[in-house]
């Protein structure tokens, strides 16, 4: 899998083709897209989709300035990705232009993540999300990804599990093999049954058990370490997301008091 992050104030692609998928989400201005579906327009609120090996040129035109992000899923990414969603057969797309609001956001989301490169588990997991969706809402032909069932005594097994190995390096794959499930599956059991996704609970242990480490005074980075994150800046980043505080803030109050 290979990203991109484009900002062109004047630029136009070529006729030519990809061996891979290709999505683009355009953050900013836009450009005309000639396709085997035609020329179409793309901008901030369509999704731009390529099967591989489609011819395709693009033209900025009357256009000041094209942002977008974009990414391209090549024969052995496709494969991974097939395994996580469970399914042999990859669906294709029937168009190029795709008008989907929460799509296009999960994935910009999805490629910011991979861009900052600090948490494997939730880029992942946005990455299995996100093409999950799509190919399941604009896919055709192919397979569909099943959805899991709704079973809270298979979500109290993984939940169990984390909360013994949450300062591991655990992945979302091997958390879905231990009870079953494709990634994609395990994501949507999470949602339903916890109502947050596996990340998210992931980090709600970890936080809960930094802050133990820190009132008893353990110092930041060892605390960090011991409640199973990278290091000390990304414990701040959500400690502060999920707080309103920072660790150290947190930790000073508690002596204070």
């Amino acid at each position: 899998m290979s990203l991109l992050r484009a900002d062109f104030t004047s630029h136009d692609y070529g006729r030519h083709t990809h061996d891979a998928f290709v999505i683009a989400v355009t953050a900013a201005g836009g450009a005309e897209i000639s396709s085997v579906y035609g020329v179409e327009r793309v901008s901030p609120s369509i999704l731009f989709v390529s099967n591989p090996e489609e011819r395709q040129s693009a033209r900025m035109g009357d256009s000041t300035r094209w942002v977008y992000r974009s990414v391209y899923l090549t024969q052995p990414a496709i494969r991974l990705v097939g395994c996580g969603l469970g399914i042999e057969a990859t669906p294709h797309f029937t168009r190029s232009m795709i008008e989907d609001g929460d799509l296009i956001d999960r994935l910009a989301r999805m490629h910011q993540a991979f861009e900052a490169n600090d948490d494997n588990f939730h880029a992942d997991e946005l990455l299995i999300d996100a093409f999950g969706e799509l190919f399941r809402r604009h896919g055709s032909g192919g397979n569909r990804p099943e959805r899991a069932p709704y079973d809270r005594v298979i979500a109290d097994r993984i939940i169990a599990l984390m909360r013994a190995r949450y300062e591991e390096n655990l992945g979302l794959d091997e958390l879905a093999s231990v009870v079953g499930l494709t990634s994609f599956q395990l994501i949507g059991l999470f949602k339903r049954t916890v109502g947050l996704t596996p990340h998210a609970y992931l980090i709600h242990l970890r936080l809960n058990a930094a802050c133990r480490h820190l009132k008893r005074g353990y110092p930041l980075a060892e605390s960090a370490q011991r409640a199973g994150f990278c290091d000390q800046s990304a414990l701040t980043k959500h400690f502060k997301r999920c707080y309103g505080i920072t660790p150290l803030q947190f930790a000073a109050a508690v002596r204070a008091s």
